[in-house]
């Protein structure tokens, strides 16, 4: 940025110089799937973070530190508001339609979500927003006098939404206020408070003139310099390292050669990239080079001793999706599952908090600790613990921090999670509870692992302990309260799900027909809409019997969740490569289905039906496919025969009996590097 521009950016702030002896500044930098593991001070090996490793050393760092969720939107609501997912206003990823317009011009249009918006006058939508009056670290420090700006990746409310930043505390404003534009680096604009602003040579390609992160650090930087001689709040929610593999050719070139580096060719979500453990490795350097960038420009404004630093994510490292290499990076150190996950892998992530002078330097501690104590912690840090916390599920880490004492006790830490079939996961001293399943049945079994001996989660000793299974039961029950969002609940009843007697009321067989209002699953003229397919939960029995049916069209049908309902598809075909099926029966005897995962669902494949799976990351999830036709197919588009051998195998079987390679399943490659399973034939073929 040059000087004029930098100067230009500087006077959009207003600087109101106070006493000397003021309130230390507070910058918290959030990461975006940065992994526990792949911080030189957390132990990683592959990747350069200098400069986070100085804030390491210059201060203390948390060894067992969670995020708030295991994905971006619910996690960034309880780090702004300190509530957990039990009591979150967000609970999930929630989203919205894209425009074509400005979102309340009566000319304006609303789009598929996952449709670009147009140029140059369209917006992407956001996900859920916060509702207005929510109390955000920017408004508490706002009250307090502070000057508070944003920056990053918002997520939690859209253009002219009330859950805008500047209507939650931020007076300034600068980055993507929509995740899914985020998924890109080089986008057509970003958003300067509510205005949107055109990066002239980008188009969201795989490079392009003007790299997002570099911009948010020049706001940041000129936000800094002009708020220097008061105190001030910088969060700085960097979208790094979320896919997709994006970098400038300067850090790009210092991992360029460095390892083996197979080219990713896309398939797995997201844009290409021909080094993708180079260019993975590099954007967290950038990132850390960022963070120094900000470091040296409080040195230079002499205001270092006077700022508090604190660095974390918003959940663990990603899986095996868009050109991410797990195995090499071994972003969880080891820990079970990734994001999505509430495994420790999905939720343990890095808390650095650097303060000089006040916080000892190379201290750390084994505190459980989790990102909606953050809010108490910077009002206690800040001199304004006697604003009201009461409400807050998270403690106040000041004393640990300033060496002055414990932190207030509490029984455990909470979280639930609403994609995966509904989850729940609770930490009490050495105890790990998790339940899967809970949309179906809140009563779900529950897995429980002593993380003192068994940190990866290996072993499930609920069945030796059912006096601890059933207080981790009592605190998951009293740690929660409904969500006004029923998606949000758990079990039937509590997600709006009515309940019958099927004796008495027997499902319904619906064949489609090709005629109806174009909305909902059940009417059959949403087969080729342009639109997504809303679903809801099915519970009657639906029959795809037409060959000239694209169920889902170019939109692809959503995914689709059963509550005693079946599909079964005899013609025609169902579209939706990046979507789901849950927890129920598939039938497929003709035609073709077309998946990115199964989750807890019996798939009976034959006749000449072909089922596809396109997912990276366990495409049979809790899922068994049973094989009765030598004609039918199964094809895993990401798995090669070697991964279906290792992974999947053991959940085919063919007319009931155990799949054996060789001997009644033949796996064979397919010519773009996948995968087809068949039911080997009677004569041997």
């Amino acid at each position: 940025m040059t000087m004029l521009t930098l100067a230009l950016v500087a006077s959009t702030f207003l600087a109101t110089p106070i006493d000397d002896a003021r309130e230390p500044n507070v910058i918290l930098i959030m990461a975006d799937d940065l992994g526990l593991a792949e911080l030189g001070c957390t132990g990683g090996t592959r990747i350069r973070t200098p400069h986070i490793d100085a804030l390491r050393e210059g201060g203390m760092l948390f060894t067992n530190a969670y995020s708030g969720s295991t994905v971006c939107a619910p996690s960034r609501c309880t780090l702004l508001t300190g509530l957990h997912t039990g009591h979150a206003q967000v609970r999930d990823n929630g989203e919205t339609p894209n425009f074509t317009g400005r979102p309340n011009d009566p000319a304006t249009e609303t789009i598929g979500g996952w449709k670009v918006p147009p140029e140059p006058n369209g917006f992407w939508g956001g996900q859920m927003s916060l509702e207005p009056g929510t109390e955000t670290i920017g408004t508490a420090l706002k009250r307090a006098g502070y000057a508070t700006c944003g920056l990053g990746k918002w997520g939690l409310g859209g253009p002219d939404s009330v859950g805008h930043p500047n209507q939650q505390g931020f007076d300034h404003w600068f980055g993507y206020l929509c995740q899914r534009n985020a998924h890109n680096y080089y986008p057509t604009y970003l958003m300067r408070n509510n205005d949107r602003v055109t990066l002239e040579g980008n188009d969201r390609g795989l490079v392009g003139k003007q790299y997002a992160t570099d911009l948010m650090v020049d706001e940041a930087c000129a936000f800094v310099r002009s708020h220097a001689d008061e105190p001030f709040l910088l969060y700085y929610a960097t979208p790094v390292p979320h896919l997709a593999l994006q970098v400038p050719d300067d850090s790009l070139a210092e991992y360029s050669g460095l390892w083996d580096d197979p080219p990713y060719e896309g398939g797995q979500g997201y844009l290409p990239h021909p080094e993708p453990r180079a260019a993975y490795a590099a954007m967290v350097t950038r990132f850390d080079r960022d963070i120094g960038r900000l470091v040296a420009l409080l040195d230079e404004l002499g205001i270092r001793d006077d700022t508090i630093i604190i660095v974390t994510s918003d959940n663990g490292s990603t899986f095996d999706l868009g050109g991410y290499d797990p195995e090499f990076f071994d972003g969880t150190g080891g820990l079970r599952g990734a994001k999505t996950w509430l495994h420790e892998g999905g939720i343990r992530v890095p808390l650095i908090v650097d303060w000089p002078g006040h916080v000892e330097a190379g201290s750390s501690s084994d505190v459980l600790v989790a990102n909606w104590d953050i809010f108490p912690t910077i009002l206690g840090l800040t001199g304004n613990s006697d604003e009201d916390v009461s409400e807050k599920d998270g403690i106040d880490l000041t004393p640990i921090l300033l060496g002055t004492g414990k932190a207030p006790e509490r029984d455990s830490l909470y979280w639930e999670f609403h994609s995966r079939g509904g989850l729940q996961a609770l930490r009490s001293g050495k105890w790990k509870a998790l339940r899967s399943g809970a949309h179906a049945d809140a009563e779900a079994p529950i897995e429980l692992y002593d993380l003192e001996s068994d940190p990866a989660e290996e072993h499930d000793v609920a069945a030796a302990h059912p006096e601890v299974v059933a207080r981790m039961d009592r605190l998951m029950k009293t740690s929660r309260t409904p969500s006004p969002i029923q998606r949000w609940n758990f079990g039937p009843e509590a997600r709006g799900i009515e309940q019958r007697d099927d004796a008495d009321t027997p499902r319904v067989t619906r064949r489609w027909t090709g005629r109806g209002d174009g909305i909902s699953f059940a009417d059959p003229a949403n087969w080729t809409g342009e639109a997504e397919i809303l679903v809801g939960a099915i519970r009657d029995v639906f029959v795809i019997d037409d060959g000239a049916a694209v169920v889902g069209g170019k939109a692809g049908c959503t995914t689709i969740t059963c509550d005693g309902g079946e599909l079964e598809v005899r013609l025609g075909r169902m579209t939706g490569s990046n979507k789901g099926f849950r927890n129920g029966a598939l039938r497929i005897t003709g035609g073709s289905v077309d998946r990115q995962f199964l989750l807890g669902t019996e798939v009976t494949l034959g006749g000449s039906g072909m089922l596809r799976l396109h997912g990276g990351a366990e495409p049979l999830n809790r899922s068994r496919v049973d094989f009765t036709s030598p004609d039918a197919r199964l094809a895993f588009t990401n798995e090669t025969p070697k991964d279906v051998l290792a992974e999947h195998v053991r959940k085919l079987t063919v007319n009931g009996e155990k799949a054996v390679d060789g001997d009644n399943i033949v796996i064979e490659a397919a010519g773009d590097g996948g995968s087809v399973v068949r039911m080997k034939s009677g004569d041997g073929s």
